[in-house]
């Protein structure tokens, strides 16, 4: 029997101020059909998904959508806290990953069951995550992964192998009369585990077994660390201090040749008149493997309190989300990978450079397992990386502590 993770959540009287025009409750609800969907997108997304709606509620005036925004964390302990005292929105949205402990608490429905008559047949077969025998999300689009993003004006032609990013990101170097950086060679998010992968993968490490233990305290871990590391200790072409909005903010402004990130990001670096085009982040060695940055999918959940009036709305909401217009709109807009296979033929993706580029990198890509242990992993790498990156504690140790700490939280959660 799955056994719920009470130790994981949050207090439940948080749940209170959250619960007023949510999606659980009984009895058929007067007037438009209102939908309420909880999301973590980001601005640029979000802007695209407020016209996507408007277009539907002007062919269905009997139906209002409501977006509710929370960032990627807060989203799932409030979804989690929420729906476990019979509340919450009618359908949640997000990362694939949330799908192992929404599920193992028993707080979405199986989409497979929710839609027993669904094609699955015009997904991608990689945009269907199945755990426990079903399928917990309905994604719209699959990616959701790091690539190497360079300014075309200071990078002529990208890296292949680690030693040639390191190369071509000294000579992007540039130093002020006052002797001070005035551009970096390369910048990325090094607070988090998420950019590790890549440097990992690369290595020839994953992060856990066929049995979902992890796979941590290994030389490869121990050759990503250190490699990290010494981009800013030994050769100097990242910062000292890098997390996500200085990384952002410097690529903006053409203060960092290179930076690690993901689709997200493009429509904002096109808006704001960057430069730039997409490259696999490199191997580590000639002939090895490419970097293999996670991929994942993202999609909609379905509520286990949904009130049963207002399944049918749903439903047609759903397959209009996830149709080929809806998710060719977010591709051409925003460089978003479709899930569905149709959208792939029409003209505005095939010949779309940026949209290419970024399956380019997804093809070499490893899928981010939806286990519930990823959580616990996640959580044990972040810490350790940080250690490393603050001089306070060694590759080698780092590795280990990883290690030990996710076995610890997993145990934890199984208790």
């Amino acid at each position: 029997m799955k056994q719920k993770w009470t130790r994981i959540l949050p207090v439940l009287a948080a749940v209170l101020p959250l619960l007023a025009g949510c999606g659980g409750g009984s009895g058929k609800a007067q007037g438009p059909t209102e939908i309420t969907i909880w999301e973590q997108r980001d601005p640029q997304e979000k802007g695209v998904m407020e016209k996507v709606l408007a277009d539907y509620e002007a062919q269905h005036p009997d139906v209002k959508v409501s977006l509710v925004h929370y960032d990627t964390e807060n989203l799932r302990t409030q979804y989690q806290t929420a729906a476990l005292a019979n509340g919450g929105p009618d359908l949640v949205y997000g990362p694939s990953d949330q799908v192992g402990p929404f599920s193992v608490l028993e707080i979405i429905r199986p989409m497979d069951e929710f839609l027993p008559g669904e094609d699955w047949s015009r997904f991608l077969p990689a945009a269907l995550d199945t755990l426990d025998g079903h399928v917990w999300s309905l994604p719209d689009q699959v990616g959701n992964h790091l690539n190497l993003l360079y300014n075309t004006e200071v990078v002529a032609k990208p890296p292949e192998t680690f030693d040639e990013w390191v190369e071509i990101a000294r000579k992007a170097m540039t130093t002020g009369a006052d002797g001070r950086t005035e551009r970096y060679g390369l910048a990325f998010e090094f607070n988090e585990p998420f950019w590790l992968v890549p440097f990992l993968t690369a290595y020839g490490g994953w992060v856990m077994d066929d049995a979902n233990r992890p796979t941590l305290d290994t030389p490869a871990m121990v050759k990503a660390l250190t490699f990290v590391n010494d981009l800013r200790e030994k050769y100097r072409v990242v910062p000292r201090e890098c997390n996500y909005q200085l990384m952002d903010t410097m690529f903006k402004t053409g203060k960092a040749a290179m930076i690690i990130n993901g689709p997200w990001s493009f429509g904002d670096y096109k808006k704001a008149g960057v430069p730039f085009a997409l490259a696999r982040i490199p191997r580590a060695t000639p002939g090895g493997p490419w970097a293999a940055p996670m991929i994942g999918t993202k999609g909609y959940s379905v509520n286990v309190n949904l009130d049963k009036s207002k399944e049918g709305a749903i439903r047609d909401l759903l397959h209009y989300l996830t149709s080929e217009k809806v998710t060719a709109r977010f591709a051409t807009e925003l460089a978003i990978l479709p899930s569905v296979r149709a959208a792939y033929d029409l003209p505005g993706i095939k010949n779309d450079a940026l949209l290419q580029a970024s399956l380019e990198q997804w093809k070499v890509g490893r899928r981010m397992p939806v286990v519930p242990e990823m959580r616990a992993i996640w959580d044990a790498m972040r810490p350790q990386m940080q250690s490393v990156m603050n001089g306070s504690k060694s590759p080698e140790d780092a590795a280990r502590d990883m290690q030990k700490d996710a076995l610890d939280k997993i145990a934890d959660m199984n208790r």
